[in-house]
C-alpha cells in the first residue's frame, strides 16, 4: 500500500492509494493545535477491513440502486445487491480497489492525482470506465474532482466518503450544522428513495439556518439548489468546514457508532430507475466531473 503526503500553510493531507483515501486531514484549532478532521486509522493496513468506507472514493454509483439492477439503452444490466439494494457500487466498488498514484505535485497549491480503470462489466457496470480523482489544497480549501470517461454509454455517481470530525469530543450534538437545502428525497425504510421530494420546513432535517445538530441523526439526501451544500462548526475547537459542489445533493449521514459527519456530494439515489431524478448517465466520449470544496475556517 502507497501513501502520500502534501501540506500547505493551513492544511496537511494523507492520502492511501487503497480506495483513494483520505487518511488524514490536519488544521489547526483555535488554540493553534493540530486536528484531524478526518476519522482514520493510523495504520494504513487497518483499511484493509475497513466496511465502512472511511475516506474512499465510492462508486461507480454512490448509493443505493433498487430493482437488482437498472435498463440502459434496452439492455437490463444486474447488479450485486443484498435484499433488491445495491450500495456504492458493488460488492467491492472502487473504494477496495488499488489505485495508481498519477501525479504528486508538492509546491503551491499542491495536489495528488490517483487514477484506476474499470473495466466493461466490472460490478455488472458497461463500459470501460477511466476514472481520475484529485485532491488539491489552496490555503484553507481541499478542492476534490472525480473525473472519469467511458467507451460506451454507462452511469456514474462518485464521491468521497470521509467522516469529518472538528474535534475530539465523544459526540457531535454540540456542532452547529447548517444545510443548503429546502428540500429532501422521501425514503423507504430500506433507504431507497421514492420519486418525492419533500420540503425540509418543520422536520428534523430543516438546517437552513445554523443550528446544534442535537439529537438528529442523518443517513438523507437532500436536495441542493446552489453550489453550498452545508457547513459544520465545533465551538470546542472553532473550526468550521464549509462544503460547495457542483452536484445537484448531498447525502449527510452520521454514523451510530462513531463521532463523525459525511457530505457525500453527488447525484440522487437509484436516478437510473428514476426518470425525474437528474440523469446518471455517462455517454461514451463525453466527460464526468464531480467537483466540490471543503473549506476550512475558524470562528470565535
Amino acid at each position: 500500500m502507497e501513501q502520500v503526503s502534501i501540506k500547505n500553510d493551513y492544511l496537511s493531507l494523507k492520502v492511501l492509494n487503497y480506495g483513494a483515501r483520505i487518511q488524514e486531514l490536519l488544521f489547526r484549532d483555535k488554540s493553534g493545535n493540530w486536528q484531524n478532521t478526518v476519522v482514520g486509522f493510523e495504520d494504513p493496513e487497518e483499511y484493509l477491513h475497513d466496511a465502512i468506507s472511511l475516506g474512499a472514493c465510492v462508486g461507480r454509483f454512490a448509493g443505493r440502486i433498487s430493482s437488482g439492477g437498472f435498463t440502459l439503452d434496452d439492455v437490463f444490466y444486474p447488479l450485486y445487491n443484498e435484499k433488491g439494494v445495491h450500495l456504492h457500487g458493488g460488492k467491492e466498488g472502487f473504494a477496495r480497489k488499488f489505485w495508481e498514484i498519477r501525479e504528486v505535485h508538492e509546491g503551491e497549491d499542491p495536489f495528488v492525482k490517483l487514477a484506476y480503470t474499470s473495466p466493461h462489466l466490472e460490478e455488472g457496470y458497461p463500459g470501460r470506465l477511466q476514472v481520475l480523482v484529485t485532491y488539491q489544497l489552496i490555503k484553507g480549501n481541499l478542492r476534490i474532482s472525480h473525473e472519469a470517461i467511458t467507451d460506451r454509454n454507462t452511469v456514474v455517481n462518485l464521491t468521497n466518503h470521509s467522516y469529518f470530525k472538528m474535534d475530539e469530543e465523544p459526540n457531535i450534538s454540540h456542532y452547529l450544522l447548517q444545510l443548503g437545502c429546502r428540500q429532501y428525497l422521501e425514503t423507504h425504510s430500506n433507504l431507497l428513495p421514492t420519486e418525492k421530494l419533500l420540503d425540509v420546513y418543520g422536520t428534523a432535517f430543516d438546517f437552513q439556518q445554523s443550528r446544534a445538530i442535537g439529537e438528529t441523526r442523518f443517513d438523507t439526501p437532500l436536495v441542493l439548489h446552489t453550489d453550498f451544500a452545508g457547513s459544520v462548526y465545533s465551538p470546542v475547537s472553532g473550526i468550521r468546514m464549509r462544503v460547495t459542489t457542483n452536484q445537484p445533493a448531498v447525502v449527510v449521514y452520521t454514523p451510530p457508532s462513531f463521532a463523525g459527519i459525511c457530505f457525500e456530494t453527488q447525484n440522487y439515489p437509484d436516478a437510473p430507475n428514476i426518470s425525474t431524478f437528474p440523469s446518471s448517465l455517462l455517454k461514451a466520449g463525453e466527460s464526468y466531473l464531480n467537483q466540490s470544496v471543503f473549506t476550512f475556517d475558524l470562528l470565535p
